[in-house]
């Protein structure tokens, strides 16, 4: 019976991917006593539903303070991959969650994805750099030679976690100088 359990997608309210995805993973344990987990209960079914995924990538995000922290940001909000033996049980146990708002696919019918797609999806997904900067910002180097300097920053590379800044220097001039988004803070 394993070998039927293919991948669905699941559109959820925004915010709500989380909680979903908990609430499957209890009904999966018998932890929600309702009446439909019963049903499936006593019928042997536990194994329908064999695995909950919300992808999500690691990204770096630089605060005004110039500190940076790593989050989880999901790839794909509202929406949450389960792998499923689609039987009328494991469609309606998932349908009737709330935050649900039904599987993609047309009409609302569960559409399977393959596992080459499942793992392409994760694959490719975007490993992208936040930060609070924005090109017109003025900013204050806060470490390194040019300590305190001030500038405008004219160009950001999210890849590179890089600004390009114009510090105005002591003869009026202005010089683009590179420098790590981790080492400016906005200029107050």
């Amino acid at each position: 019976m394993a070998d039927e359990a293919k991948w669905y997608i699941l559109h959820t309210y925004s915010g709500y991917e989380n909680k979903v995805a908990s609430s499957i993973e209890m009904a999966v344990e018998n932890k929600v006593a309702n009446d439909l987990m019963k049903v499936v209960e006593n019928r042997n079914k536990q194994d329908l539903i064999q695995n909950v995924l919300i992808p999500t990538v690691k990204n770096t995000v630089t605060k005004d303070n110039g500190t940076t922290e790593e989050i989880d940001e999901k790839l794909y909000p509202g929406y949450v991959f389960v792998k499923m033996i689609k039987t009328n049980e494991s469609w309606q146990m998932c349908r009737t969650i709330r935050g649900v708002t039904g599987f993609v696919g047309p009409e609302s019918k569960p559409t399977p994805l393959s596992e080459a797609e499942v793992m392409r999806l994760e694959k490719t997904a975007p490993a992208k750099t936040e930060v609070a900067f924005e090109v017109g910002d003025s900013v204050v180097i806060k470490e390194g030679v040019l300590e305190n300097f001030e500038g405008t920053i004219s160009e950001i590379d999210t890849e590179a976690k890089t600004a390009v800044v114009n510090i105005t220097n002591m003869f009026g001039e202005s010089t683009p100088t590179t420098v790590e988004l981790s080492a400016i803070r906005k200029n107050s």
